[in-house]
C-alpha cells in the first residue's frame, strides 16, 4: 500500500509528471492595437512597394502630379487670357456700335442736307420761273420734281411735288385737285387704281388753292404684295373736266 502512494507521488513531482504551462494574460485592447499596427504596417509596406514597382515600370506619381499642376496652371492661365481677349472684343463692339451709330446719324444728316439741297433748287428753279412769268401773256401750271418712293410700311408709297402757277391771273389764286393714277401689278395680273376714289376720306387732302406754288407731300396705300409700276399726276382746275397738267412717275 506505501509503495502505491509512492509511485503516485513520483508519478506526480517526477520525471513522468505532467507539464505545466505558464501563460501572460494580455489585455484584449492591447491585441486589437497589436493587429491594428501589424495592418498599417502591412499597408505602409505593401504600398511602398506598389509605388516602387510603379517607379520601377516608368510611372512616377510626383512628376505626373507635377504635370498635372502644371497643367491646370496653363489652363488658368489661358482662362485669364480668354477672359482678356473677351473684353477687348466686347469693347471693339461697343466701339464698332457707336462707330455704326454716329455713321448711321451722318448718313441722316447727309441725307437731309440732300432734300434741304433739292429743296432749295426748287425754290430756285420756282422763283427763275416767276421772274420769267411777268413777261408771258398767257398763265400756265407746272411741276417741279414729281416723286414716288416706298415709305416704311410696306403696300406704302409716299409723293412729292411742287405746283407752280405763274403768268398774268388777275389777282386769282388756282383752285382744283389732284389724281393720282397708280399702275400696279399683284399675282402676275395688271390692274389700275384711281385716288381719290369716290367718297374716300382723303379726298381733301387732294384739294388745291394757292396763288404762286403750293409745295405737296403725301402718302398712299396699295395692298403689301401689289408692285407699283407707274404713277400718273393729273392736276385739274376747278370748273374743268380735262387736266390743266400731267406727269409721271416710273418705279423701279
Amino acid at each position: 500500500m506505501a509503495a502505491r502512494r509512492l509511485w503516485k507521488l513520483r508519478q506526480r513531482f517526477g520525471i513522468a509528471a505532467p507539464k505545466v504551462a505558464v501563460r501572460t494574460q494580455v489585455p484584449w485592447y492591447l491585441r486589437w492595437l497589436g493587429l491594428a499596427l501589424l495592418f498599417a504596417f502591412s499597408a505602409a509596406l505593401a504600398a511602398w512597394m506598389y509605388d516602387a514597382g510603379r517607379r520601377f515600370a516608368g510611372f512616377d506619381r510626383s512628376e505626373v502630379e507635377q504635370e498635372l499642376n502644371a497643367a491646370r496652371a496653363d489652363l488658368a492661365r489661358l482662362r485669364e487670357e480668354l477672359q482678356r481677349l473677351r473684353a477687348v472684343a466686347n469693347a471693339a463692339d461697343s466701339k464698332m456700335s457707336i462707330e455704326r451709330t454716329a455713321q448711321q446719324k451722318l448718313g441722316q444728316q447727309i441725307k437731309a442736307m440732300e432734300q434741304e439741297n433739292a429743296r432749295l433748287r426748287e425754290e430756285l428753279a420756282l422763283f427763275e420761273s416767276m421772274l420769267s412769268s411777268d413777261a408771258t401773256n398767257a398763265a400756265s401750271l407746272s411741276v417741279l420734281r414729281f416723286k414716288v418712293e416706298p415709305d416704311v410700311l410696306p403696300g406704302e408709297f409716299r409723293y412729292r411735288l411742287l405746283l407752280l402757277a405763274s403768268g398774268p391771273r388777275r389777282g386769282k389764286d388756282f383752285q382744283g385737285r389732284l389724281e393720282l393714277i397708280v399702275a400696279l401689278t399683284e399675282d402676275g395680273r395688271s390692274a389700275m387704281i384711281t385716288m381719290p376714289g369716290s367718297g374716300d376720306a382723303e379726298a381733301a387732302n387732294f384739294r388745291l388753292n394757292f396763288k404762286h406754288f403750293q409745295r405737296i407731300d403725301g402718302i398712299f396705300r396699295v395692298a403689301p404684295k401689289a408692285k407699283v409700276t407707274n404713277v400718273q399726276l393729273r392736276v385739274y382746275e376747278v370748273g374743268t373736266s380735262e387736266p390743266r397738267v400731267t406727269q409721271n412717275a416710273t418705279l423701279q
